[in-house]
């Protein structure tokens, strides 16, 4: 079945199919509101030039949470760590990379992005990019398992409930009897899938959740200020990695000390957490590992001779450094100094 046609998209944007082309190619003299227009219009039609087949060429990788939004995640630990991973993958299978902009969510570049595959990292509920790169029929391989999978997807995980078990077991093994959990910032699986393991968890140990949303502009923690007080939680997992931070602003500033009074227990790539006084135990989703099985099941889709990947989760499991910030001096933990 054939997917729709420029004119189908003049029709629906009441334009000219040559404004049609101008805008989705960046031609032309068109106002700005006109190209932004037809633009979405064909991401809703599922509008774009058809992907043709090669090999060696170059891959794409976009992160998709925030599309539209102009915020740099190069400058988290995560992202980079996963990005320098997926270049020196790709370059040793014969391919560029190239990194799309987050700000340029579902504009012109994705209906006539060159490339022969796509990574997807932490694509949303109705991802626009996602949409249009569909619609083109463009290889695709997901960093976190996508909304509303397809029949044949391939996507690269960590265990999330595992993950956040085995953390809440730490906690609660060092003392922790009130934990929160510090997450619910976006809307992709990562997210969702942390916060109902920690509900689920709670349910089983006859504990009542607590559930605070991360803000990455609250730099001093503020969010944690009517619990502080309030000494209503011993012990924090926060699952974005600004959110240790914002607990030791916080902490100090209520004069809570970790970890007599709070334990803490972030989910971070960066190696600062150790330095700290006292060092701040971390969950690794060790994203180099998944950039490296991303990539190589994106070049297997491509490749006419390589057999293909399984398709559905390809798991990538998560590491907990337990370091001082999570055990209790009055319960010390048994795996020794950190």
């Amino acid at each position: 079945m054939s997917g729709p046609t420029l004119a189908d998209v003049a029709r629906a944007a009441e334009v000219s199919t040559a404004t049609v082309s101008h805008a989705l190619n960046e031609t032309g003299r068109l106002a700005d509101a006109t190209r932004r227009r037809v633009r979405e219009v064909a991401t809703a039609l599922g509008y774009g030039a058809r992907w043709t087949p090669r090999t060696g060429g170059t891959l794409g990788v976009a992160v998709t949470t925030y599309a539209g939004s102009a915020w740099n995640f190069l400058e988290v630990p995560y992202f980079a760590r996963l990005l320098t991973a997926a270049t020196a993958t790709a370059h040793a299978h014969g391919y560029a990379l190239t990194i799309l902009p987050a700000a340029r969510g579902a504009e012109a570049p994705w209906h006539t992005l060159t490339v022969d595959g796509m990574l997807l990292l932490d694509s949303p509920a109705g991802d626009p990019v996602l949409r249009a790169l569909r619609a083109r029929g463009i290889p695709l391989v997901f960093d976190g398992r996508p909304v509303d999978p397809r029949p044949g997807d391939v996507w690269v995980d960590n265990d999330h409930t595992a993950t956040t078990r085995e953390v809440l077991g730490h906690l609660a093994a060092s003392g922790a009897r009130r934990i929160a959990l510090h997450a619910g910032y976006g809307d992709e699986h990562y997210t969702r899938a942390v916060t109902r393991a920690y509900e689920q968890w709670c349910h089983e140990h006859g504990r009542t959740p607590l559930l605070l949303t991360f803000d990455p502009y609250d730099a001093p923690g503020h969010g944690f200020d009517a619990v502080f007080a309030a000494h209503a939680c011993d012990a924090v997992y926060t699952v974005y990695d600004p959110g240790g931070r914002q607990v030791l602003a916080a902490a100090a500033r209520h004069g809570l000390r970790i970890p007599d009074d709070l334990l803490l227990v972030c989910a971070s790539e960066d190696p600062a957490y150790a330095e700290n006084d006292p060092p701040v135990s971390t969950v690794t989703l060790r994203p180099a590992t998944i950039a490296e099985t991303a990539v190589t099941a994106l070049v297997s889709l491509l490749s006419p001779t390589a057999p293909p990947p399984p398709p559905g989760a390809l798991t990538v499991p998560a590491v907990l450094h337990p370091r001082r910030s999570s055990r209790s001096r009055a319960r010390p933990s048994p795996q020794g100094p950190p």
